[in-house]
């Protein structure tokens, strides 16, 4: 199998390009950035700090669980955009660090995964593309959509990163 890692992390860095526009337009804007961390979309949706940190432990458990190597802890206790960038940076350092060769036959190889008490079973290839990738941008594109929604300026570049 090809590493997933350098799409995920060209995406995490467009994600970190859109925070610091985030963060910039709140200073404009005279807004309180904690505001926008709060921000969703509708009342039973996460607010914007979780989409972007639920972003990096999906990005992070793949290179862990296709690499073969351990996934590490990372505790959900970003409030500033300043934190939710650092967080970016430790996730793809963490990505970066598991060698490409560990991804070699991760398409056969098994993954489990527990969602309360249920367990899923998937084969690497089946993970990465019918849970992984959707279940990452589906939280890059919630965080985005939070932003714009909120007046930042982006555009379909910013998500797609440089």
């Amino acid at each position: 199998m090809q590493s997933p890692i350098p799409g995920l992390v060209h995406s995490l860095n467009a994600l970190k390009a859109i925070l610091a526009k985030a963060e910039a337009h709140c200073v404009e804007k005279k807004i309180d950035p904690s505001v926008l961390m709060q921000d969703r979309l509708f009342p039973d949706m996460l607010p914007l700090w979780r989409q972007v940190t639920i972003a990096c432990d999906n990005a992070k458990g793949a290179a862990a669980r296709l690499g073969g190597v351990e996934n590490p802890s990372h505790p959900d206790t970003e409030t500033t955009f300043e934190e939710l960038r650092a967080r970016i940076d430790k996730t793809v350092a963490f990505m970066q660090s598991v060698p490409a060769e560990n991804f070699e036959g991760a398409e056969t190889r098994p993954i489990v995964m527990k969602f309360g008490p249920r367990e899923v079973n998937f084969t690497g290839a089946s993970y990465l593309s019918s849970y992984l990738m959707p279940n990452f941008y589906f939280h890059m594109t919630t965080a985005y959509n939070i932003l714009r929604h909120d007046g930042v300026v982006l555009g379909k570049g910013d998500f797609l990163g440089g």
